[in-house]
């Protein structure tokens, strides 16, 4: 089958005294997302402890599509019959899954015979009964909208092809990624996302070199290691909210965070990790939402960088008790409120 990412996860080792690598899957295996028995048993596992749908990551150059087996038997299968939407990992392909970011395989570029021929393929997406939507709107992630050369024009494009084609006006996300704090309306775009993790708002997150004080701050969170970068989760997550946002934001809750896998020594881990932890984080971003209020978890199966739900050799069906735990009990708040 050559190099998949299960590559990176099976061959990991730990990098200092405590760290758990590697981390394997469970009750799902080591799948393969052609087979449709293995998203049958991502679909059922996710409903079962209250997850609402997927969002598929949607991989678009210029009218070429990577990536785009399994997305396109969902479609033309009708199954599994579970909700999703896209979201448009609209950067340049590198070679990522190898830690090598700078390696450009293929560009990312625009123009406004790609938007309109774009917006076309969306709208037979959108007009999937499954397509997740607010208030009757299909829902769209642009991954890096401030990369949009002309965003308003691209947005208007988009709505106006997709009302034309019969499937309503599309509800339009950007997602703050690589611009924490933005807010997207002027771009055309109906609210921001703030997501998770923003590795950027942790200090010395990209530097990958020895030094003393990265040495002294693994060492407040329990790691004797001058070269990885190690933070307690909570108090990441905490770091990463402390913007505030006086504009429409859609809230997100990363799950954990391990790219070692990718990065070896240079890579970010998330010490303090546990269900009980991701399970009270996802308890205060889900407190005071309305019930119609959209809130993103990530992620649910990126294994490579640790962050997953799916249940694994050392926490089972753990973190997605914690989410179902985490939800009933918001649920049950609000309706005494």
């Amino acid at each position: 089958m050559g190099f998949t990412e299960w590559t990176n996860v099976a061959r990991a080792r730990p990098i200092f005294r405590g760290h758990r690598q590697p981390r394997l899957p469970a009750d799902l295996g080591f799948y393969d997302l052609r087979l449709p028995e293995a998203r049958h048993a991502q679909a059922a596992l996710a409903a079962e402890y209250g997850i609402h749908g997927f969002c598929y990551y949607h991989y678009w150059f210029n009218g070429r599509r990577l990536l785009e087996r399994p997305f396109n038997d969902v479609l033309a299968s009708g199954q599994p019959d579970f909700p999703f939407c896209l979201c448009w990992a609209n950067e340049s392909w590198t070679r990522r899954w190898l830690g090598e970011d700078r390696e450009v395989l293929l560009t990312q570029t625009y123009s406004p015979e790609d938007d309109l021929e774009h917006a076309r393929w969306l709208a037979g997406a959108f007009s999937d009964s499954r397509y997740l939507r607010t208030d009757g709107r299909p829902i769209f992630l642009v991954y890096r909208p401030a990369d949009l050369p002309s965003a308003r024009r691209t947005t208007d494009v988009w709505r106006q092809t997709c009302m034309r084609e019969g499937v309503g006006e599309p509800y339009l996300i950007g997602v703050d990624a690589h611009c924490p704090g933005r807010d997207f309306r002027d771009d055309g775009f109906d609210a921001t996302l703030v997501f998770e993790p923003q590795l950027g708002a942790l200090q010395g997150a990209f530097d990958d070199g020895f030094s003393r004080r990265k040495l002294a701050r693994n060492l407040r969170v329990g790691v004797m290691h001058g070269r990885v970068k190690a933070y307690d989760y909570r108090e990441a997550r905490a770091t990463m909210n402390r913007r505030v946002r006086n504009f429409p934001t859609i809230r997100s809750v990363f799950v954990r965070w391990d790219n070692t896998p990718r990065r070896g020594a240079h890579g970010i881990v998330m010490v303090s990790s546990s269900p009980e932890a991701f399970g009270h984080e996802l308890r205060w971003a889900s407190t005071g939402l309305p019930e119609s209020q959209l809130l993103f978890i990530n992620a649910w199966n990126e294994w490579a960088e640790g962050n997953y739900l799916e249940p694994d050799q050392e926490f089972g069906m753990a973190y997605l008790e914690a989410l179902r735990c985490a939800l009933q009990e918001t649920e049950a708040h609000e309706l005494a409120r």
